[in-house]
C-alpha cells in the first residue's frame, strides 16, 4: 500500500469537509476534477463539478450551519486512480426553518490523481444509514450562541426558500432531482 498517496487522500477529504462547512467554495471546487460527479440518494445527482458546485452554494448559504465528520477511511490505491469509503456523521442546522438534521451515512468516493501531482474526487456521493429532521420547537432549550457567519434573525425573507432551491436544480447544467417512487420498496 501506498501510505503516501493514502495520507494525502485522507487530507484531500478532510479539506472537502472543511471547505464544505466554512463555505470556502473556491478551496471546495479545487478539491475535484471538472468532470466529477457527485450523487446523494437516488433524487440528486449531478453530472459535473460546477453542477454540484452551484446547488451546494445555492443550498448552504450562510443560513444553514453545517458540521461534517469523516472517519473510519477505507482506501485503496491502483496507480494513479483510489476509491474510498468513509463513514460519515453529520449535523445541519438552519434556525430560519426552524430545523435540525442528524445523520450518518457512509461515502462511496474515487479519486484521481492528476497531472500537478495532486489527489482530486472524480466521484463522490453517499447513502444514508439514518437521518433524522428536528423541529427546533421541540428543543425549547437550544440556543444558537455563535456563528461564524453572525447572527441568524429568522426574519421573514432573510432565508432563501430551499424547496425553491431544491426545484431549482434541474435548470442548473448537470443537475437533477429524481421523482420519488410512488410506493415504498422493501
Amino acid at each position: 500500500m501506498d501510505s503516501d498517496a493514502v495520507s494525502a487522500i485522507s487530507r484531500l477529504k478532510f479539506r472537502y469537509l472543511r471547505a464544505l462547512d466554512t463555505k470556502s467554495w473556491e478551496d471546495f471546487a479545487d478539491t475535484m476534477i471538472p468532470e466529477a460527479t457527485a450523487t446523494y440518494s437516488e433524487y440528486l445527482q449531478f453530472e459535473s463539478r460546477d453542477a454540484f458546485l452551484a446547488f451546494m452554494r445555492n443550498t448552504l448559504g450562510p443560513h444553514v450551519i453545517t458540521e461534517h465528520r469523516c472517519d473510519h477511511p477505507e482506501i485503496d490505491i491502483d496507480g494513479d486512480a483510489a476509491t474510498g469509503t468513509w463513514y460519515l456523521a453529520d449535523t445541519v442546522l438552519i434556525p430560519g426553518h426552524n430545523m435540525l438534521l442528524r445523520g450518518a451515512a457512509f461515502y462511496n468516493d474515487r479519486y484521481v490523481r492528476c497531472d500537478d501531482g495532486h489527489w482530486r474526487i472524480a466521484h463522490t456521493g453517499y447513502e444514508r444509514t439514518y437521518e433524522v429532521v428536528l423541529s427546533l420547537s421541540d428543543l425549547p432549550s437550544l440556543r444558537l450562541t455563535a456563528s461564524r457567519w453572525g447572527v441568524i434573525t429568522g426574519e421573514p425573507g432573510s432565508v432563501p426558500d430551499i424547496p425553491a432551491v431544491v426545484s431549482n436544480i434541474e435548470d442548473t447544467p448537470g443537475g437533477r432531482v429524481e421523482e420519488e417512487p410512488d410506493e415504498a420498496i422493501g
